[in-house]
């Protein structure tokens, strides 16, 4: 049941198969698909207002949203059957058993409209969890690749819950396949892109045996803001006119988010000492054509910034911003490096200190314009947060708003109050 009187009550609760016959197969996963650290859950609410339906079936009804995304999924499937295996482990990794026993869907009806809960935009008036799907019986979380809810409201929109592991599909895969979805729910006779499993795409360079990263539990504090479009705007000009270069709206959130918890930490001294921003950097341009088109696997390496304390703190921001882009700059040589074998220590083994800030940008990767009928998402809303990890997570706020969200796990309680003054310092246009 939802708190404060808006209960959501699950009506059905299923596997949904693949539509029709898939390869029963066990596959190989990348050397990235198979990064300890990435066996963990996604967590993402997609909420559709539902006002742009003018579809009707042929007794004149509207389809129901959960049924038709249903049908969808199960055809979806089809193209993309690892998504209906299960996790194992044999020969000592882990691998994926192509059985088609199907992904986990619920259905749920909440009473109330999307209007009475403020389309779910922060403080979310319903808890996510009533909002996720509850896991299936009978098999472990971290076994099942998806778990998906639809949740219909009494205005007719509808908000779904995605739950997904990370080890088959990095952001842009798992927008693929969301994509792939909703074009079956829309009617269309195949995905826009076919999907390709060619998982020996990504390199295999000799491993240096590690020991496994030491997790330390830090007690992070949630803190989310907008930054309107006009400051991004501002620093991206004054960022022209320092270097004669661009820059993303990307970069400049991550600049600003850097520097305000830089200086937050601060209150404890240390600015001679090392602060590192990462975050992870799509590399399906960096590998033969076939990954562009269609790939969906984990297809990333993390670019690291890394400056002492003080000088992140004082700098202008346009100097931040030029640190984020000189390690980007470097990307295509470290990763032809890696992939060459020509590491020490392997770069997909983080380190999770509270010294480093980890970045997820969640504004491309086509999550915004999956449309299962009825128009894109009003609103995405990500929960990748770990315990042992300080995260900003970049998304958008929800339309008509402008700009960008940042959802940040990443300051304990004694540097809450310097990080907020600071991230609402520049949200308010106080540049520095």
């Amino acid at each position: 049941m939802g708190s404060m009187g808006f209960p959501v009550t699950r009506t059905n609760r299923s596997l949904v198969a693949p539509s029709s016959a898939t390869p029963r197969e066990t596959l190989r996963l990348s050397v990235i698909d198979r990064v300890a650290g990435l066996r963990h859950l996604v967590r993402s609410l997609h909420v559709f207002d539902g006002a742009a339906s003018a579809r009707v079936e042929g007794d004149g009804e509207p389809p129901a949203p959960a049924k038709t995304v249903r049908e969808a999924l199960g055809k979806a499937l089809v193209d993309y059957f690892p998504f209906a295996g299960r996790f194992v482990e044999e020969g000592g990794e882990t691998r994926v058993a192509c059985t088609g026993e199907g992904a986990w869907f619920v259905e749920a009806a909440a009473a109330c409209t999307l209007e009475e809960v403020k389309h779910l935009d922060h403080p979310m008036l319903i808890p996510k969890e009533d909002l996720l799907p509850e896991p299936a019986p009978d098999v472990a979380p971290l076994d099942i690749p998806l778990m998906m809810q639809v949740t219909e409201f009494t205005c007719g929109g509808f908000v779904v819950g995605l739950i997904s592991v990370h080890t088959i599909a990095d952001g842009l895969g798992a927008g693929q396949f969301i994509n792939a979805v909703a074009d079956y729910a829309r009617g269309l006779p195949k995905p826009r892109v076919t999907p390709i499993w060619a998982r020996d795409l990504i390199p295999d360079p000799p491993k240096m045996p590690a020991p496994p990263p030491k997790l330390e539990l830090l007690d992070l504090r949630y803190f989310t803001v907008d930054l309107g479009p006009d400051h991004i705007a501002k620093v991206k000009a004054r960022f022209f006119e320092a270097t004669g270069q661009r820059c993303s709206a990307f970069d400049v959130c991550v600049a600003k988010t850097w520097q305000a918890r830089t200086r937050a930490l601060l209150l404890d001294g240390g600015a001679d000492r090392n602060v590192h921003v990462c975050f992870f950097a799509n590399t399906r341009h960096l590998l033969p054509p076939a990954a562009m088109n269609g790939f969906y696997g984990n297809c990333f390496y993390t670019v690291t910034a890394t400056r002492p304390a003080g000088e992140v703190a004082r700098a202008e921001v346009t100097e931040v911003v030029r640190a984020i882009r000189d390690a980007k700059a470097r990307l295509a040589s470290d990763f032809a490096r890696w992939s060459a074998g020509g590491f020490e220590r392997d770069p997909y083994e983080l380190t999770f200190t509270y010294d480093s800030l980890f970045v997820s940008d969640w504004t491309r990767l086509g999550l915004l314009e999956a449309d299962y009928g009825w128009g894109p998402p009003a609103h995405v809303v990500p929960f990748s947060y770990h315990p042992f990890m300080a995260v900003a997570v970049i998304g958008a706020p929800p339309k008509p708003k402008a700009g960008a969200r940042v959802m940040t796990m990443c300051v304990e309680e004694r540097h809450l109050p310097e990080f907020q003054d600071q991230m609402n310092a520049f949200a308010a246009g106080d540049q520095h």
